[in-house]
Protein backbone atom coordinates (compact mmCIF):
# COMPACT_ATOMS: atom_id res chain seq x y z
CA UNK A 1 0.00 0.00 0.00
CA UNK A 2 1.20 3.37 -0.99
CA UNK A 3 -0.20 6.07 1.95
CA UNK A 4 -0.39 9.32 2.51
CA UNK A 5 -0.39 10.76 6.08
CA UNK A 6 -2.10 14.30 5.75
CA UNK A 7 -1.39 16.03 9.25
CA UNK A 8 1.11 13.49 10.16
CA UNK A 9 3.56 15.71 12.41
CA UNK A 10 0.91 16.39 14.86
CA UNK A 11 0.00 14.14 17.83
CA UNK A 12 -1.91 11.33 16.51
CA UNK A 13 -0.46 11.68 13.23
CA UNK A 14 3.13 11.29 14.62
CA UNK A 15 2.30 8.20 16.72
CA UNK A 16 0.60 6.67 13.90
CA UNK A 17 3.59 7.18 11.92
CA UNK A 18 6.02 5.68 14.05
CA UNK A 19 3.53 2.53 13.88
CA UNK A 20 3.89 2.28 10.74
CA UNK A 21 7.69 2.53 10.53
CA UNK A 22 8.55 0.54 13.50
CA UNK A 23 6.51 -2.33 12.41
CA UNK A 24 3.66 -2.15 15.06
CA UNK A 25 1.43 -1.57 11.63
CA UNK A 26 1.50 -3.69 8.46
CA UNK A 27 1.11 -3.42 4.98
CA UNK A 28 2.05 -0.18 3.89
CA UNK A 29 5.51 0.08 1.22
CA UNK A 30 5.61 3.90 0.21
CA UNK A 31 4.54 6.90 3.24
CA UNK A 32 4.34 9.88 2.72
CA UNK A 33 3.48 12.68 5.12
CA UNK A 34 1.90 16.41 4.42
CA UNK A 35 1.62 18.38 7.40
CA UNK A 36 1.65 22.45 7.27
CA UNK A 37 3.47 22.86 10.65
CA UNK A 38 1.09 25.03 12.38
CA UNK A 39 1.99 25.65 15.62
CA UNK A 40 0.47 21.79 16.67
CA UNK A 41 2.31 20.30 13.81
CA UNK A 42 5.95 19.91 14.62
CA UNK A 43 8.56 18.41 12.96
CA UNK A 44 10.42 17.42 16.27
CA UNK A 45 7.47 15.16 16.78
CA UNK A 46 9.08 12.73 14.02
CA UNK A 47 12.68 13.36 15.45
CA UNK A 48 14.62 9.94 15.68
CA UNK A 49 12.70 8.46 12.51
CA UNK A 50 15.11 7.29 9.54
CA UNK A 51 13.70 9.83 7.02
CA UNK A 52 14.76 7.47 4.29
CA UNK A 53 11.99 5.68 5.01
CA UNK A 54 9.34 8.28 4.33
CA UNK A 55 8.81 11.43 2.30
CA UNK A 56 7.93 14.76 3.94
CA UNK A 57 6.02 17.61 2.27
CA UNK A 58 5.40 20.92 4.20
CA UNK A 59 2.03 22.17 3.12
CA UNK A 60 -1.36 22.63 3.22
CA UNK A 61 -4.34 20.22 2.40
CA UNK A 62 -6.41 23.36 1.09
CA UNK A 63 -3.17 23.89 -1.69
CA UNK A 64 -5.35 21.39 -4.38
CA UNK A 65 -2.40 22.00 -6.62
CA UNK A 66 -0.35 20.22 -3.62
CA UNK A 67 -2.86 17.64 -2.94
CA UNK A 68 -3.61 16.75 -6.36
CA UNK A 69 -0.05 16.10 -7.09
CA UNK A 70 0.51 14.08 -4.04
CA UNK A 71 -2.60 11.98 -4.59
CA UNK A 72 -0.77 10.75 -8.08
CA UNK A 73 1.66 9.00 -6.00
CA UNK A 74 -0.29 6.94 -3.27
CA UNK A 75 -3.07 5.05 -3.43
CA UNK A 76 -4.75 5.28 -0.14
CA UNK A 77 -5.17 8.55 2.43
CA UNK A 78 -5.71 8.60 6.13
CA UNK A 79 -6.58 12.29 6.78
CA UNK A 80 -5.28 13.50 10.38
CA UNK A 81 -4.97 16.98 9.45
CA UNK A 82 -7.27 19.45 11.39
CA UNK A 83 -7.53 22.39 13.83
CA UNK A 84 -8.60 20.13 16.97
CA UNK A 85 -8.94 22.77 19.99
CA UNK A 86 -12.42 23.03 21.13
CA UNK A 87 -11.04 26.81 23.34
CA UNK A 88 -9.37 28.01 20.17
CA UNK A 89 -11.92 27.56 18.15
CA UNK A 90 -14.61 29.57 20.66
CA UNK A 91 -12.25 32.14 20.36
CA UNK A 92 -11.72 32.32 16.45
CA UNK A 93 -13.59 29.76 14.20
CA UNK A 94 -12.54 30.73 10.79
CA UNK A 95 -9.34 28.29 10.44
CA UNK A 96 -11.42 25.50 11.83
CA UNK A 97 -13.24 25.94 9.13
CA UNK A 98 -10.82 26.23 6.71
CA UNK A 99 -8.63 23.34 7.23
CA UNK A 100 -11.66 21.16 8.74
CA UNK A 101 -14.29 21.95 5.80
CA UNK A 102 -12.43 23.35 2.95
CA UNK A 103 -9.61 21.33 3.53
CA UNK A 104 -11.43 18.10 3.82
CA UNK A 105 -13.20 18.94 0.63
CA UNK A 106 -10.24 19.98 -1.35
CA UNK A 107 -8.33 16.43 -0.12
CA UNK A 108 -11.69 14.86 -1.80
CA UNK A 109 -11.74 16.23 -4.72
CA UNK A 110 -7.80 15.09 -5.56
CA UNK A 111 -9.17 11.76 -4.69
CA UNK A 112 -12.31 11.82 -6.76
CA UNK A 113 -10.01 13.37 -9.72
CA UNK A 114 -7.07 10.87 -9.28
CA UNK A 115 -8.72 8.06 -8.64
CA UNK A 116 -7.81 7.21 -5.02
CA UNK A 117 -8.54 4.19 -3.36
CA UNK A 118 -9.41 4.35 0.00
CA UNK A 119 -9.95 7.79 2.17
CA UNK A 120 -9.85 7.51 5.76
CA UNK A 121 -11.70 10.41 7.77
CA UNK A 122 -10.43 10.75 11.74
CA UNK A 123 -13.30 12.44 13.04
CA UNK A 124 -14.24 12.86 17.03
CA UNK A 125 -16.92 11.75 19.46
CA UNK A 126 -17.86 15.28 19.49
CA UNK A 127 -19.97 15.66 16.24
CA UNK A 128 -22.48 13.89 18.26
CA UNK A 129 -23.41 16.61 20.80
CA UNK A 130 -23.34 16.02 24.26
CA UNK A 131 -25.27 12.47 25.97
CA UNK A 132 -26.45 12.09 29.41
CA UNK A 133 -26.96 8.57 29.76
CA UNK A 134 -26.00 5.45 27.46
CA UNK A 135 -23.73 5.57 24.73
CA UNK A 136 -23.73 6.32 21.04
CA UNK A 137 -23.31 4.03 18.17
CA UNK A 138 -22.78 5.30 14.56
CA UNK A 139 -26.14 5.38 14.05
CA UNK A 140 -26.80 8.44 15.92
CA UNK A 141 -27.51 11.73 14.36
CA UNK A 142 -24.81 14.56 14.43
CA UNK A 143 -25.54 17.27 16.79
CA UNK A 144 -22.43 19.43 16.92
CA UNK A 145 -22.27 22.18 19.80
CA UNK A 146 -18.67 24.30 19.46
CA UNK A 147 -17.38 25.65 16.54
CA UNK A 148 -14.67 22.54 16.60
CA UNK A 149 -17.06 20.06 16.36
CA UNK A 150 -19.61 21.66 13.56
CA UNK A 151 -16.29 21.48 11.33
CA UNK A 152 -15.90 18.31 12.24
CA UNK A 153 -19.07 17.28 11.44
CA UNK A 154 -19.20 19.41 7.81
CA UNK A 155 -15.95 16.73 7.25
CA UNK A 156 -18.03 13.98 8.11
CA UNK A 157 -20.72 14.84 5.90
CA UNK A 158 -19.08 15.86 2.93
CA UNK A 159 -17.26 12.72 3.09
CA UNK A 160 -19.96 10.70 3.56
CA UNK A 161 -21.52 12.77 -0.01
CA UNK A 162 -18.65 11.53 -1.94
CA UNK A 163 -19.11 8.23 -0.73
CA UNK A 164 -22.69 7.73 -1.90
CA UNK A 165 -22.21 10.31 -4.98
CA UNK A 166 -19.70 9.21 -6.31
CA UNK A 167 -18.76 5.97 -4.64
CA UNK A 168 -15.31 6.89 -3.50
CA UNK A 169 -14.09 4.56 -0.68
CA UNK A 170 -14.42 7.08 2.07
CA UNK A 171 -13.98 5.31 5.62
CA UNK A 172 -15.06 7.64 8.52
CA UNK A 173 -13.39 7.23 12.28
CA UNK A 174 -14.93 8.82 15.48
CA UNK A 175 -12.52 8.47 18.50
CA UNK A 176 -12.77 9.42 21.78
CA UNK A 177 -10.46 11.98 24.03
CA UNK A 178 -6.99 10.94 23.29
CA UNK A 179 -4.04 10.99 25.54
CA UNK A 180 -0.03 10.02 25.23
CA UNK A 181 3.25 11.08 24.22
CA UNK A 182 3.52 13.89 21.41
CA UNK A 183 0.31 15.59 22.45
CA UNK A 184 0.45 19.57 22.43
CA UNK A 185 0.47 20.94 25.93
CA UNK A 186 -2.64 22.81 25.49
CA UNK A 187 -4.86 20.08 25.81
CA UNK A 188 -5.93 18.81 29.41
CA UNK A 189 -3.55 16.14 30.24
CA UNK A 190 -0.32 17.45 29.16
CA UNK A 191 -1.25 20.59 30.38
CA UNK A 192 -2.16 19.52 33.43
CA UNK A 193 1.06 17.02 33.40
CA UNK A 194 3.75 20.14 32.58
CA UNK A 195 1.83 22.84 35.07
CA UNK A 196 2.63 20.43 37.75
CA UNK A 197 6.28 19.98 36.53
CA UNK A 198 6.25 24.00 36.09
CA UNK A 199 4.91 24.27 40.10
CA UNK A 200 2.12 25.86 38.65
CA UNK A 201 -1.80 24.86 39.51
CA UNK A 202 -4.00 23.01 36.98
CA UNK A 203 -6.82 24.83 35.88
CA UNK A 204 -10.16 23.02 35.99
CA UNK A 205 -13.41 23.92 34.23
CA UNK A 206 -16.44 24.45 36.31
CA UNK A 207 -17.49 22.15 38.97
CA UNK A 208 -15.08 19.27 37.36
CA UNK A 209 -18.18 16.83 36.64
CA UNK A 210 -18.14 16.88 32.67
CA UNK A 211 -17.48 13.42 31.23
CA UNK A 212 -15.09 12.05 28.88
CA UNK A 213 -14.14 8.25 27.81
CA UNK A 214 -10.55 8.19 27.69
CA UNK A 215 -8.33 6.61 24.87
CA UNK A 216 -4.50 6.04 24.70
CA UNK A 217 -3.42 7.36 21.42
CA UNK A 218 -1.84 4.01 20.12
CA UNK A 219 -4.84 2.16 20.76
CA UNK A 220 -6.39 4.89 18.50
CA UNK A 221 -4.21 4.12 15.95
CA UNK A 222 -4.16 0.19 15.66
CA UNK A 223 -8.20 0.85 15.66
CA UNK A 224 -7.63 3.60 12.37
CA UNK A 225 -5.43 0.49 10.62
CA UNK A 226 -7.74 -1.95 11.25
CA UNK A 227 -10.38 0.11 9.54
CA UNK A 228 -7.65 0.99 6.51
CA UNK A 229 -7.06 -2.43 6.28
CA UNK A 230 -9.90 -4.50 7.36
CA UNK A 231 -13.20 -2.18 6.57
CA UNK A 232 -14.75 -1.50 3.68
CA UNK A 233 -16.19 1.52 1.51
CA UNK A 234 -18.86 4.06 3.98
CA UNK A 235 -17.97 2.11 6.82
CA UNK A 236 -18.26 4.31 10.14
CA UNK A 237 -16.55 3.45 13.18
CA UNK A 238 -16.12 4.50 16.63
CA UNK A 239 -13.22 4.32 18.25
CA UNK A 240 -13.30 4.74 21.78
CA UNK A 241 -10.49 3.51 25.44
CA UNK A 242 -13.16 2.38 27.65
CA UNK A 243 -12.22 4.56 30.53
CA UNK A 244 -15.04 7.39 31.42
CA UNK A 245 -13.84 9.58 34.12
CA UNK A 246 -15.02 13.26 35.46
CA UNK A 247 -12.78 15.93 34.67
CA UNK A 248 -12.25 16.21 38.69
CA UNK A 249 -11.82 12.53 38.86
CA UNK A 250 -8.91 12.54 35.57
CA UNK A 251 -7.88 15.42 37.74
CA UNK A 252 -7.40 13.83 41.08
CA UNK A 253 -5.48 10.82 39.18
CA UNK A 254 -2.97 13.19 37.70
CA UNK A 255 -2.58 14.87 41.21
CA UNK A 256 -1.86 11.43 42.70
CA UNK A 257 0.48 9.92 40.18
CA UNK A 258 2.53 13.12 40.56
CA UNK A 259 2.57 13.09 44.37
CA UNK A 260 0.62 16.59 44.09
CA UNK A 261 -2.41 17.70 46.55
CA UNK A 262 -5.77 19.17 45.78
CA UNK A 263 -4.72 22.77 46.41
CA UNK A 264 -3.32 23.08 43.18
CA UNK A 265 -6.38 22.79 41.35
CA UNK A 266 -7.39 26.17 40.21
CA UNK A 267 -11.09 26.74 39.31
CA UNK A 268 -11.73 28.34 36.58
CA UNK A 269 -14.61 29.78 34.60
CA UNK A 270 -16.34 26.96 32.40
CA UNK A 271 -16.02 26.64 28.99
CA UNK A 272 -18.55 28.41 26.53
CA UNK A 273 -21.32 25.62 25.65
CA UNK A 274 -19.06 22.97 28.11
CA UNK A 275 -21.01 19.44 26.60
CA UNK A 276 -21.68 17.24 29.87
CA UNK A 277 -20.83 13.73 28.18
CA UNK A 278 -19.25 11.92 25.95
CA UNK A 279 -20.07 8.41 25.64
CA UNK A 280 -18.98 6.16 22.55
CA UNK A 281 -20.56 2.42 22.09
CA UNK A 282 -17.40 0.26 20.09
CA UNK A 283 -19.57 -2.52 19.63
CA UNK A 284 -19.34 -2.39 15.73
CA UNK A 285 -15.57 -1.99 15.58
CA UNK A 286 -15.02 -4.73 17.99
CA UNK A 287 -17.43 -7.07 16.45
CA UNK A 288 -16.78 -6.12 12.50
CA UNK A 289 -12.86 -5.73 13.07
CA UNK A 290 -11.61 -7.26 16.12
CA UNK A 291 -10.54 -4.40 17.92
CA UNK A 292 -10.06 -3.91 21.93
CA UNK A 293 -8.53 -1.26 23.68
CA UNK A 294 -5.21 -2.48 25.01
CA UNK A 295 -3.93 -0.08 26.87
CA UNK A 296 -4.95 0.33 30.80
CA UNK A 297 -5.48 3.74 31.59
CA UNK A 298 -3.68 3.92 34.80
CA UNK A 299 -0.74 2.20 33.34
CA UNK A 300 -1.19 4.59 30.35
CA UNK A 301 -1.44 7.88 32.15
CA UNK A 302 1.44 6.68 34.30
CA UNK A 303 3.69 6.14 31.19
CA UNK A 304 2.84 9.42 30.13
CA UNK A 305 3.27 11.30 32.81
CA UNK A 306 7.17 9.72 32.31
CA UNK A 307 7.19 10.48 29.18
CA UNK A 308 6.55 14.26 29.75
CA UNK A 309 9.51 14.37 32.64
CA UNK A 310 12.27 12.61 30.39
CA UNK A 311 11.14 14.98 27.78
CA UNK A 312 11.42 18.54 29.07
CA UNK A 313 13.26 19.73 25.46
CA UNK A 314 10.13 18.70 23.34
CA UNK A 315 7.22 20.47 25.26
CA UNK A 316 8.99 23.63 27.09
CA UNK A 317 9.75 25.74 23.72
CA UNK A 318 5.68 25.05 23.14
CA UNK A 319 4.09 26.09 26.88
CA UNK A 320 4.23 29.85 28.32
CA UNK A 321 6.70 29.86 30.52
Amino acid sequence: MRLLVTGGAGFIGSNYVRMLLDGSLVGVSKLIILDKLTYSGNKSNLKGLNQSDYEFVQGDICDSDLVSKLTKKVDSLVNFAAESHVDRSIDSSKEFFETNVIGTHTLLEAARRNNLGTFIQISTDEVYGSINEGSWDESFPLLPNSPYAASKASGDLISQAFFRTYGIDVRITRCSNNYGPYQFPEKVIPLFITNLLKKKKVPLYGDGLNMRDWLHVTDHCRGIHLVLTKGKAGDIFNIGGGRELSNIELTRVILSAMGAGEERIEKVTDRLGHDFRYSLNIERIERELGYKPEINFDLGISQTIEWYKNNEEWWKPLVIQ
